[in-house]
């Protein structure tokens, strides 16, 4: 039987709204058999994270009973995750910048580029910069977090169908009749709508929660952007300037270098973005779902309740590390993010140094927020069960100093210019060690290039 059309009370808890949306005039027949087998229904909301103001628990519940009137079977429900995101993004008030708070931001993107264009051989981006709202972030960076975490929810919606589909529609725990499901659908469908309703929830969650937490749109190392741009949410910079000894002005335009010279770095090395994103993809589709432990999460629950199946999957069901390829692929992306991170924190340093009295605090500051983690790195590990936590940001910002020291900024830069010449994860161990490294690969490769020309009968290459 469908869902009933009318809208649950707003005074029952979030968790009964959500079950009655569900199961419409059977929800009562499911409490009651849930209480008595013993199975208190009020504690499964308890660690439940669906919203409690009550606009946005009215919009999540209206998109779980257009859940089950439509067709489409794709992992995320992306009209849930991109609503709720606006909503998270709102509380607390998201109003639209003022004439005079897009100027700040404007003007501080301005003068890094300035101070950048003596720190870096790169050139600022063609893109015009941005001073965003949070709402604002969330529109422009959502079809990235379509990318990243639609090959985890494929294979986790698979098997919950594996672990659950034959206990719907012939348990009488369910309160469910044969024929009973919502919408008529077959128990497959049903779960793959609840895991892609479940995902929805949960994607909404992180990007509206990040929307208030995040900088620009390259605070977790990856570029939120397809055409990068440099862009500051101008709500978060004044909080976060908030309490600190230095200035705002001086608090939002070190973040403002950090935000250009990340987005100078994604523009003109292409290849960089599609490495990053590449290596994402392939540790997420390396993941195994262990479903036995997903059985032990869920085999308890009721599966047509989305909030308690969330609860569920929220503690990690994910068996990280369990293949050869995912262990390179962690270790390619580690290594990236951490070049990334310590370009971006030595270039916007070098380029601060100059002009802001409170450059070396405010870049210490940085550093420990980032390696203590926080929403961004704990909303991407339970999504795609994956840290995206640069653990060795200060190697590699010691490993760029030493190239720039011995070869000059161009010689640092032009390390960018192929994946094959990125430092390795021994460049990081020891930075002193890396020029003679390189030279020794040069003259192995120089050698075999002569070889080669020998074999062709061509002239020998002249040495570089």
């Amino acid at each position: 039987m469908a869902p009933d059309s009318s809208a649950p009370d707003p005074a029952l808890p979030p968790w009964e709204q959500m079950l009655r949306a569900l199961l419409g005039d059977q929800a009562d027949q499911a409490i009651a058999e849930m209480r008595a087998r013993g199975i208190d229904p009020e504690a499964l909301g308890a660690a439940g994270s669906l919203p409690t103001d009550p606009a946005a628990m009215q919009q999540v519940l209206a998109q779980v009973q257009q859940l089950f009137a439509s067709g489409d079977d794709q992992p995320v429900n992306w009209q849930m995750a991109h609503d709720l995101a606006r909503q998270q993004a709102a509380q607390g008030g998201d109003p639209s910048l003022t004439p005079a708070q897009s100027r700040q931001v404007l003007d501080a993107l301005s003068v890094a580029e300035l101070w950048l264009d003596a720190a870096t051989e790169l050139p600022p981006s063609a893109a015009p910069a941005r001073a965003w709202s949070r709402a604002e972030w969330v529109e422009a960076t959502l079809p990235t977090w379509r990318t990243l975490t639609e090959p985890v929810a494929s294979s986790l919606s698979s098997a919950l169908v594996d672990a659950l589909g034959g206990r719907i529609g012939d348990d009488p725990a369910l309160g469910l009749p044969p024929g009973g499901l919502p919408g008529g659908l077959e128990p497959g469908q049903l779960l793959r709508r609840l895991g892609s309703a479940v995902f929805g929830l949960q994607v909404g969650q992180a990007a509206g929660t990040l929307s208030r937490d995040v900088f620009g749109t390259t605070d977790i190392g990856l570029p939120l952007l397809d055409v990068p741009a440099p862009a500051l949410v101008a709500a978060n910079l004044d909080a976060f300037a908030e309490g600190l000894d230095a200035p705002a002005e001086e608090v939002r335009l070190f973040l403002a270098l950090r935000e250009a010279a990340a987005t100078r770095l994604f523009t003109h090395v292409p290849w960089l973005r599609s490495h990053l994103l590449a290596a994402v993809e392939a540790y997420a589709r390396g993941i195994e779902i262990d479903v036995d432990q997903l059985e032990e999460a869920v085999g308890s629950i009721d599966p047509t309740d989305a909030q308690e199946l969330q609860r569920a999957l929220s503690g990690g069901v994910f068996s990280p590390q369990t293949t050869p390829e995912q262990q390179a692929a962690l270790a390619r992306l580690e290594t990236a993010l951490a070049l990334v991170e310590g370009w971006v924190d030595e270039v916007s340093a070098t380029a601060a140094l100059p002009h802001l009295p409170h450059a070396v605090a405010l870049r210490e500051m940085i550093r420990r927020r980032r390696a203590a983690g926080g929403p961004a790195e704990q909303t991407f590990a339970n999504l795609v069960g994956l840290e995206l936590r640069p653990r060795r940001l200060r190697d590699a910002a010691a490993l760029w100093a030493r190239i720039a020291s011995e070869g000059g900024v161009a010689a640092r830069d032009a390390v960018w210019d192929h994946p094959d010449l990125m430092p390795t994860a021994e460049d990081l161990d020891d930075p002193a060690g890396y020029a003679a490294r390189r030279a020794q690969a040069a003259g192995e490769s120089a050698d075999l290039d002569r070889a080669l020309a020998e074999i062709l009968g061509e002239d020998p290459p002249t040495a570089p």
